[in-house]
């Protein structure tokens, strides 16, 4: 309810006055009053509500043709529910007595133009727009909440243009006013009442940075050039151009910039009614509304995939065209489409999973994906702008002002787990995952751009997790999440040396100790089982190693409340290159999820009964969750250059059927 504007009346001629559908007016009736009066009585036209506010602890309601007490703290105050047709066509009379009986001393004349002035967006979250005489001016989460919400327009509708539609002040394609929020603003009312007051829709300054408003200039527009910029970047204000017997007028918003440390996402748009004959101009009514800017979502593996993108390479290490058709085979198993980035794109630049990440944005009316390109800058650094962005296809970046990005600034070193519950705290849209150095240490760390902007998106709360002990240092080298039919839905899938060690030890007992490690490939040097679990330097590092990963498994279970039947250690040995471990053989966590495909590196393990022992172990593991396990060669073309599968492919996923309104982070 807006607060409440005061009338003064007076004795010696009428007060007229403009009263607004739906606000409250107080009426002072103790300003100008008649000597002797002790008593007053109101009445007005049917159309006028009129309530009295006292303490009834004080105050006695009159009945019959009692009065009300000049002497008490008795409020008068006014309402109606409807526009006036005519100027000044309601009134309220207030007379004054000496005592009941008497005839009144006097009167004070009111009359009232009752003006509907309403600023509308979609409040309730439906997709469309509804009158609402609620509050308007705040924004609630979780499934009973209210407010709007507004969409980055970070795509690019206008195929002829080379920037983000949030880059350009006019509006460049009709199918960008898709992914716009829409206002409407009632003003309904006598035509002539718009000659003494005038409506002005208004943005504060630090808000103007970050919303742009556009109108049509004659309903229904047909053209961008009917189209005007309003409110925005420079424009704080706006005049609202009003035609006789206009009575609604449409605006439509979009974002300019998500969330970020110095931006909590909320923004919020007023209209005023100015009476334009007083000196100074007065408002003499405002209503506001807010909305909250769509965050950046991630999506996990456990999402189903909608497309696979990898690049084609050929330079001194060779060409990938095996494993490109390896990815292909299994794109068409998963029912998944194969986005192949050609090497005048991607410039031999094979990591894709470290240049970019695919999210989405979503509002009630419209959602679209949005890859967020990250800070690395290598060969790939300008396919996410140049072929990514597109309409319904947006963009964002956060740039290095002061320092070039190192290895953590790449996104294998960021990752986002399934929906989880901690206590009694929900996560439904998973919590994101990035890597670190170890608590209070002045390791590497992914930057602090990124890191602020991942946690002011609010709805998927980061954890840091303990990378740099790597030599990469990305997460995605000890951990992976594969979804499940059951009702847990997921597995963390963690490397793990101990398993590893575990397993051949096994083999060893059971007679199979001069089987050896990299069986097949004729450029690698075979290691039997039985000199990997001799070689001393090798045990003491997987030892190292395994503590690293047994820190990040407690912080896993204390953050994403996982028990241990929820983790699955996937053999797996490092050994250190200095103070950095890299992966002894190919990474298997390091995998790419398509369904309930997993595209594997392929091990090279000890060949035991004409089967790899490491691949049959994680068979055992995986296959029965009804998980298809598929073995990929990427030897040569990805791991011997210190990455796997998983860093050289890229998944577009579906979005959550979740909406992130209906939480309360």
């Amino acid at each position: 309810m807006a607060p409440r504007r005061a009338v003064q009346l007076s004795l010696k001629k009428p007060t007229y006055a403009v009263c607004v559908v739906g606000a409250e007016m107080l009426v002072n009736v103790h300003r100008d009053v008649p000597r002797d009066a002790k008593t007053f009585r109101v009445s007005a036209s049917s159309k006028v509500e009129v309530l009295m506010a006292y303490d009834p602890r004080r105050v006695t309601e009159p009945t019959g043709k009692a009065h009300w007490p000049l002497d008490a703290n008795v409020d008068v105050v006014i309402s109606v529910d409807t526009a006036s047709k005519d100027l000044n066509d309601l009134k309220v009379k207030v007379s004054y007595f000496k005592h009941q009986e008497d005839d009144p001393l006097g009167h004070s004349m009111l009359y009232l133009t009752a003006v509907d002035v309403s600023l509308d967006v979609d409040s309730s979250r439906t997709g469309k727009v509804k009158r609402h005489r609620g509050d308007k001016k705040t924004w609630r989460w979780g499934p009973e909440g209210h407010g709007a919400i507004l969409l980055v327009n970070c795509d690019k509708d206008s195929r002829g243009s080379l920037e983000p539609d949030l880059n350009r002040s006019q509006l460049v394609s009709l199918d960008d006013l898709q992914d716009m929020s829409p206002i409407v603003l009632t003003c309904d009312g006598p035509d002539e009442l718009f000659d003494r007051h005038k409506l002005v829709l208004s943005v504060s300054l630090s808000d103007s940075r970050r919303v742009r408003v556009f109108r049509a200039r004659a309903p229904g527009g047909t053209s961008i050039f009917d189209y005007k910029g309003v409110l925005g970047p420079q424009h704080l204000s706006y005049r609202v151009e009003r035609q006789l017997g206009e009575r609604e007028i449409g605006f439509c918003a979009e974002g300019l910039t998500f969330p970020d440390a110095d931006f909590s996402g909320l923004v919020s748009l007023s209209v005023h009614l100015v009476d334009t004959v007083a000196l100074p101009e007065v408002p003499l009514f405002t209503d506001t509304v807010a909305f909250r800017v769509a965050p950046w979502i991630m999506t996990p593996n456990t999402q189903l995939p909608l497309e696979l993108y990898v690049c084609s390479v050929t330079d001194a290490h060779g060409s990938n065209e095996k494993f490109l058709d390896d990815m292909a085979n299994l794109a068409l198993k998963a029912n998944c489409k194969l986005v192949i980035c050609p090497r005048v794109e991607n410039r031999n630049d094979r990591w894709i999973q470290d240049e970019m990440e695919f999210g989405y944005i979503e509002a009630p009316h419209k959602s679209f994906p949005v890859v967020f390109d990250s800070p690395r800058d290598r060969g790939l650094r300008d396919f996410p702008y140049k072929k990514i962005l597109s309409p319904d296809f947006g963009y964002v970046t956060r740039e290095l002002l002061f320092s070039g990005a190192s290895s953590l600034d790449s996104f294998g070193n960021l990752d986002v787990s399934p929906p989880v519950t901690v206590g009694d705290t929900e996560y439904p849209l998973g919590r994101i995952l990035i890597g670190g150095s170890f608590p209070k240490s002045s390791g590497r760390r992914m930057a602090k751009v990124v890191r602020d902007f991942l946690a002011a998106q609010q709805v998927q709360a980061p954890v840091e997790l303990y990378s740099d002990w790597l030599s990469v240092g990305h997460v995605d080298e000890f951990l992976s999440f594969v979804p499940t039919s059951d009702p847990k839905g997921f597995r963390v899938l963690l490397a793990s040396p101990s398993a590893c060690l575990r397993l051949f030890q096994k083999k060893k007992e059971e007679g199979y100790g001069e089987a050896a490690q990299f069986a097949g490939l004729g450029h690698k040097v075979k290691r039997s089982i039985n000199e990997m679990l001799a070689d001393r330097h090798l045990r003491n590092d997987s030892f190292h190693v395994q503590s690293c990963i047994d820190w990040n498994r407690d912080v896993l279970k204390r953050e994403l409340g996982l028990a241990e039947d929820d983790i699955i250690d996937i053999p797996q040995l490092f050994s250190l290159k200095g103070a950095y471990a890299e992966a002894f053989f190919p990474d298997m966590v390091n995998m790419v999820v398509l369904g309930k495909y997993l595209g594997i590196p392929k091990p090279y393990g000890p060949i035991i009964n004409g089967r790899c022992c490491l691949e049959e172990k994680v068979r055992l593991l995986l296959e029965p969750l009804g998980l298809h396990c598929i073995f990929i060669d990427d030897y040569l073309s990805y791991h011997r250059l210190q990455g796997e599968i998983h860093c050289g492919t890229n998944v577009r996923r579906k979005p959550f059927a979740f909406k992130w309104w209906h939480m309360v982070p």
